[in-house]
Parts: structure tokens; sequence; C-alpha cells
């Protein structure tokens, strides 16, 4: 009887460690979402469109009523192998219909294409499950445009279901557990890439370059000073956005740090307690954040009201406009630009996360931290810590280097 207590706590870690694991799943998703035309592109095969069949043309149908862009053929072709996968064993399914067991059919579908084969599935890769669900995303928004993007949840009295099911605890459990069937037999799934140091450091450039248009400098000073604060803070992109003006706070006279505080953040929607000093860096001013605020705040000119948002989106013209805020989609697509403005033949492994995974490697690196810094730097509870190590890591993160890790003796002397 005396155990139980001890019992009963470790289940409540697991259980913890559970719910980070199930938020990282999500996370990852999104960045897929964003990234599914390039994901999309590997695994097309294994959705094949050579079906004459009138249920194919019902599923054709179906598929292209809702996705009339003509660019996402391969989602098409994924909506359509969906909606004929069930069609087929059940003739009054619904493709547009959305209740408590949408979240299992997805699941089902998944598990008919990646399964192991000799459990009679096709066993495809971990990437086509990746792109199955973000495609089924997609679709799914677009039968539901009214509903929720970030959630899935069911009434209990009424059973009426709101959000996406792509988005349901069921699905990012089935992923997560795929994942590791599928890592076990020797796959390496994907994510996003780490933005490190020098990668900031061309983005400066780029945003600051002289050569651009007046107009295409000040958009850069804006987004470019979301990017250095996303980095040094740890933030994914839809939390740097946040920001508003009452989030900084500036001591007078002081110039050689602010203060910054988020307002909520996944894991703390009622209210963010820690605060990030972030401290003038004079050795590196391309990574200095004292000095992206001045410069964002000499764009915004002496008469700007300090309140609501910090990141404001930039007109045509090169005018600030006050009612229109930066948001996660508009950074996003800024940093792919300016990635392919840089010739990053690899622009499309990087995402939301990327400056995350970058921030939390320039520690490590850069600055000395070992892990319990980093955690308490980010503000990130023990639970959120004991999953940390896929920031520190990515099989997509540069490691041409790699022939050097084990050298002990230094460059010898060429004669």
């Amino acid at each position: 009887m005396a155990r139980k207590p001890q019992v009963k706590t470790i289940r409540n870690e697991n259980d913890k460690i559970a719910d980070e694991q199930v938020r990282l799943d999500l996370e990852e998703a999104v960045w897929c979402e964003e990234h599914l035309d390039g994901l999309m592109t590997s695994c097309l095969e294994d959705f094949p469109d050579d079906d004459v069949s009138e249920l194919a043309d019902y599923a054709a149908g179906i598929a292209r009523s809702s996705i009339t862009d003509r660019t996402r053929d391969g989602h098409a072709r994924i909506i359509k192998a969906y909606i004929m996968f069930h069609k087929q064993r059940n003739t009054e399914w619904g493709p547009t219909a959305v209740t408590r067991q949408t979240p299992y059919d997805i699941r089902a579908f998944i598990t008919h294409k990646c399964g192991e084969k000799d459990k009679g599935y096709e066993g495809k890769k971990f990437s086509t499950a990746v792109s199955t669900r973000a495609a089924l995303t997609y679709w799914y928004r677009h039968c539901r445009q009214n509903e929720s993007v970030v959630e899935w949840r069911c009434d209990e009295i009424t059973g009426i279901c709101h959000g996406l099911p792509t988005r349901a605890r069921a699905v990012s459990e089935f992923m997560i557990g795929l994942e590791k069937m599928k890592a076990r037999s020797g796959e390496v799934s994907q994510s996003a890439r780490a933005l490190l140091r020098e990668d900031m450091h061309r983005l400066y450039d780029y945003c600051m370059d002289s050569t651009h248009t007046p107009e295409e400098r000040r958009w850069g000073v804006v987004r470019y000073t979301a990017y250095i604060f996303a980095w040094l803070m740890l933030l994914r992109i839809e939390e740097v956005v946040t920001l508003e003006f009452a989030s900084i706070e500036i001591i007078p006279g002081e110039r050689a740090y602010i203060e910054v505080r988020l307002k909520t953040r996944k894991s703390a929607q009622t209210g963010v307690l820690h605060t990030w000093r972030l401290w003038a860096n004079d050795a590196d001013a391309r990574l200095c954040p004292v000095r992206a605020l001045i410069r964002l705040a000499s764009l915004y000119g002496p008469h700007k009201l300090l309140k609501g948002p910090l990141f404001l989106r930039i007109g045509k013209l090169g005018d600030v406009l006050h009612d229109q805020p930066v948001s996660t989609s508009i950074l996003s697509r800024a940093l792919t630009s300016d990635l392919q403005g840089l010739a990053y033949s690899s622009w499309a492994l990087y995402g939301t996360h990327s400056f995350r995974r970058g921030g939390c490697q320039h520690r490590i690196r850069n600055c000395d931290f070992d892990v319990g810094m980093v955690a308490a730097w980010g503000g990130w509870s023990q639970i959120e810590a004991l999953t940390m190590f896929r920031y520190f890591y990515s099989p997509n993160d540069n490691h041409e280097h790699m022939v050097e890790y084990d050298r002990n003796d230094k460059k010898r002397v060429k004669f």
C-alpha cells in the first residue's frame, strides 16, 4: 500500500511526457503542412492515378470540387485515394462529414498505406504518412473553412466536433508510434533544419542589403528583428509574432540590455512568468537585439503609440501599416523568400521551428550553455526539457564536417 503514491507519481509523469510528445508532433505537423509541396514529390508514386473506374471518377470529382487550384494535383491524388479507400469499405461513408470517427478514419487510411507489408499493408515510408496527414489537413480545412485549424475537440453533450480531425490526439499518438516503428526498421524521419549563426549573419546581410529598394529595406528591418528575437529567445515563429510593445521593458538610461516577456505560449495559455534579458552584443552587431530594436524604433518613428503588436507590416510604398500586424504565414513566407534569395538549395528544409532549433544549438555550440541552462533560458518545464533533444539534433542539420568530429590533433602544417 505504501508504494501506491509513487506509482501514481510515475504514471502522472508518464502522462506529462506523452502530452509533450503529442505537442511536439503537432508542431512538426505544422512544418510538414507548410512544406507539403516539397514532401509530396517524393511520395506521389505511392498514389497511382491510373484507375478509370466509376468510383475513381466519383472520388476525383469530390476532391476537385473543393481543390480548384491546379497546382494542387498531388493533394487531390492523395485525397482521391482516401475517399476511394473508405467508399470501397462503406458506400455510406461521407467524404466531407466530420464526426468522432474521422480521426480513426485517417488512421485507418495511413495504416493501409504505411503499415507493415507482412501484415497485409502497403509498407510505404513514413514520409508518405506525413504527406498524407498534411494533405488531409488541407482537405478538411477546405471542408470546414470556419473551424479552428489548431485544435480538435468534441462536445460531450451535442456530439458536435470542432477543429481539424488531423489535430486529434488519436492521430498524433498514432503518428508517434508509426515513426518509432519505422525508425526501428531503419527509416529516418524529416524535421525542420536549424538556422545556425552563419545563417543568421547571411539573413542580416540580405535583409539590410543597401542595394535593395528603400521599401524592401524597411520591411527587412521588421522581419529581421522578428528573426533575431525568435532565434535568441528560442521561440517558434507563431510565438514571436505575438510580441507586443508591452512585452518589451526598457529601463530609462539602461543601454546594456532589454527584458522581454510573452503574454502566452502553447504551454502557458494563462500567462508566461518567464522573462528573457537580452544583452547588447558589441562583439557581433548583426546578432545584437538592442540594435535590432533601435532600428525598429527608428523605422516606426517618434509618434508611434507604444501599444499593440510589435511587428507591423510595411506597405508597397514603405509606409508602416499600423493596423496590420505581421502574421505567422507572412513571416514564414518571408523566410522562404529570403533563403531562396540567398540561393539556399535546401530552402525547403527550413520552417517555423528553424529559429528555435538553431537558437538551441547556438547556445550549446557558441555560448557554452549546458543542457540545463538551455532549458532554463527557454523557460521550459521539466517535461518539455525531456524532449528538448529534438531541438539539438536533426538528420537534416549540417553534418558535412562530421569527418572531423573525432580528430584529436591540430590540423597538420603543410610544407
